[in-house]
């Protein structure tokens, strides 16, 4: 198990350095996994979206599986964390992708605390995430 971890920490580590990763002007990397037909989003679209977000030491934060169903958000309006609103306008419906996302344009300084216990974080401080995205459907 703990070398199946490792796989996964090191294959991502690996994959971010590819020639295949794509960067954003603010510092997003993403690769492409499986790229979509469907139509790029505008500002304002509403997306659908399936993910897994990891921590830097590759411990899974979040994942949509995990609440039942995927993430609806509009493109552009604030209402996910900023790097994930300038992947939604670059990513076509039906894309699977992976992405790293700097702190500044996650939780930043202020980490994202545990609702359950406000001494604990789920997003430390400063942390660079990893996600796996689909992009679901995009109207």
């Amino acid at each position: 198990m703990l070398l199946l971890f490792f796989g996964l920490v090191v294959g991502t580590a690996a994959l971010a350095q590819s020639a295949d990763t794509l960067r954003t002007a603010s510092g997003v990397r993403y690769v492409i996994r499986q790229k979509g037909t469907g139509n790029l989003a505008q500002p304002g679209d509403r997306l659908t979206m399936r993910y897994t977000g990891y921590l830097p030491n590759g411990r899974i934060f979040d994942a949509s599986v995990a609440d039942g169903a995927p993430i609806r958000f509009r493109a552009g309006r604030g209402e996910v964390i900023r790097g994930w609103d300038e992947l939604a306008l670059l990513l076509p419906a039906g894309t699977r992708a992976h992405a790293w996302i700097p702190a500044a344009l996650a939780y930043g300084h202020k980490g994202n605390r545990d609702p359950d216990d406000d001494r604990r974080y789920i997003i430390p401080p400063d942390t660079d995430l990893e996600f796996e995205l689909e992009v679901v459907k995009i109207k």
